[in-house]
């Protein structure tokens, strides 16, 4: 073979191996709906909060399998009382423009999520701040909030009292940073392609209504020599059924959610590809108790005795979920055994028996029906969830109707004291705290407290145990304060939430966790 020969071939070997090299490695990614927003400060969602992730990064964050670990913050010190912590950023750290990421852009987003002219509806989760609830109630400045600059490296915050989970309250989205020059420049246009700056390990290239998200590496993160993936297209995927089609076509890699009656047939079809596990979280109807009839607590608690748990789980969610007969799920940190329904034992009929008993009790019967609607996000699951339960009320003598639209839709109209009568909700752990859960029913929780429940002997628990050190003590007045709830029933439990998914054998990385946390830069993708 000649030297002229030899070489041609060599240089096509080389340009195919620099071809497959420098080939743009695309994650086709499944995202249960669309964000309202991507203004972190005004975020409330877990599928906004999965993009959040990707595009940037708080002083702490979440590693593969869900566990809180250092973010932008290298170390951090927490004092001997437990109320101040002293965070350590990394050397050379930046914004996706360039800028260096300081001390400063923390105390700036901390003031900025607490300031009420934010109006964020999350704000609320970081009460444990040293003034924090006093500004966002405007009841003081936000140069008052225990979140300073030592120097450009060093960020302390100051808690109220000694908080036992705030390292991993720092991984949800409300701690995400936000640039402030941006938006001081852009305003409320910050989020848009092309302005909005990130410190994570992608940056957000396109956003096209119903249709796509795309994000790209963002080459000046830290970390960027580690992240596989280059591009990270986010689709949103509330038909489930959809989107399996899609994910057998090739259009996507994951799924973020499967159609609970198809479990057993998709298993038989995709083998090891249906992914399974627990989420930390539980799956509602939210009872409007400010209205009559449905302020009568013993309304309520029919309501919640005619359901047959176990059905809805096993037939409609395909034993995805668990019957769910707590306000929070077994397996929160700091607690114990959740406070379980008193009639979790008793047996369909006997529980049937007492709702009709109840209702007739409350003035309802033959000839005098309760009607009640259900308003929910659509989505498969949902939308066969919510027939079942009609027609296991329709036995104890209520009349169900439904009003369902898209799950952006759906929070906004919660968010904004949209009235109703019953509503679909679901909540997913943020932290692995009683709290987390708890604390959505405070009386001034105007954010979460969609029903608007109000019951002082349970807000005077939950200020009691915020400033308990003793976690034993502390979860015993949680204790107490979740037995308020199921005897109150504002919100009905209905089921843990497990996770269902489709993976990509073409996908590495992917590790299931009771977060349903799953950031793309720990992922990569065959070709």
């Amino acid at each position: 073979m000649s030297w002229l020969k030899t070489l041609a071939l060599a240089s096509v070997a080389t340009a195919a191996l620099m071809g497959s090299a420098s080939a743009e490695v695309v994650y086709n990614r499944a995202n249960t709906g669309e964000p309202e927003t991507l203004d972190t400060h005004k975020t409330s969602t877990v599928q906004e909060s999965h993009i959040l992730r990707d595009l940037l990064e708080g002083l702490v964050t979440y590693n593969a399998k869900g566990e809180a670990v250092p973010g932008q913050a290298e170390k951090w010190d927490i004092s001997a009382d437990g109320k101040t912590y002293t965070f350590k950023l990394r050397d050379g750290i930046k914004w996706s423009n360039g800028d260096p990421v300081k001390a400063s852009d923390f105390v700036y987003s901390y003031r900025r999520i607490m300031n009420p002219e934010t109006g964020a509806k999350y704000s609320n989760i970081l009460y444990p701040i040293l003034n924090a609830e006093k500004i966002n109630k405007g009841q003081g400045k936000v140069e008052d909030l225990g979140v300073r600059a030592i120097d450009d490296k060093t960020v302390e915050i100051k808690l109220e009292a000694a908080t036992p989970y705030f390292i991993e309250l720092l991984t949800h989205q409300t701690s995400l940073p936000v640039h402030q020059g941006s938006v001081e420049k852009f305003g409320k246009d910050f989020v848009k392609p092309g302005n909005l700056v990130s410190n994570g390990a992608y940056k957000l290239t396109e956003f096209v209504p119903n249709s796509h998200i795309k994000l790209a590496k963002n080459d000046a993160y830290y970390g960027a020599k580690d992240v596989k993936i280059d591009t990270v297209m986010y689709y949103p995927a509330p038909d489930f059924a959809a989107a399996v089609r899609r994910y057998e076509a090739g259009q996507l890699d994951t799924t973020d959610d499967l159609p609970g009656d198809q479990i057993k047939s998709l298993k038989e079809r995709f083998k090891d590809q249906v992914r399974l596990g627990p989420y930390l979280g539980t799956w509602f109807l939210v009872v409007n108790s400010s209205k009559a009839p449905l302020s009568d607590a013993r309304v309520r608690q029919a309501l919640s005795m005619g359901l047959d748990r176990e059905f809805i789980a096993e037939q409609i969610w395909g034993q995805t979920m668990q019957p769910g007969y707590s306000f929070m799920p077994p397996g929160v940190g700091n607690y114990g055994e959740p406070a379980y329904m008193d009639y979790k034992d008793m047996s369909p009929i006997d529980r049937e028996a007492k709702a009709k008993d109840l209702l007739k009790a409350a003035g309802f019967g033959p000839g005098k029906p309760l009607k009640v609607e259900i308003r929910y996000n659509t989505t498969d699951n949902n939308r066969n969830t919510v027939v079942a339960v009609a027609e296991q009320w329709k036995q104890i003598g209520v009349e169900t109707s439904f009003i369902n639209t898209d799950g952006k839709t759906h929070f906004a109209y919660l968010r904004d004291g949209g009235d109703f009568d019953v509503a679909r909700y679901g909540w997913i752990a943020d932290y692995s705290d009683p709290n987390n859960f708890l604390f959505l029913l405070q009386s001034d929780n105007k954010g979460f407290n969609y029903g608007k429940y109000n019951n002082p002997e349970f807000d005077g628990l939950l200020k009691q145990a915020a400033t308990e050190l003793d976690l034993s003590k502390r979860a015993d007045l949680m204790k107490k304060a979740e037995t308020i709830l199921m005897k109150d029933m504002p919100w009905i439990p209905v089921m843990y939430y497990g996770k269902a998914q489709l993976i990509s054998p073409k996908i590495k990385g992917f590790v299931m966790n009771t977060r349903g946390v799953y950031p793309s830069r720990f992922l990569s993708k065959d070709q």
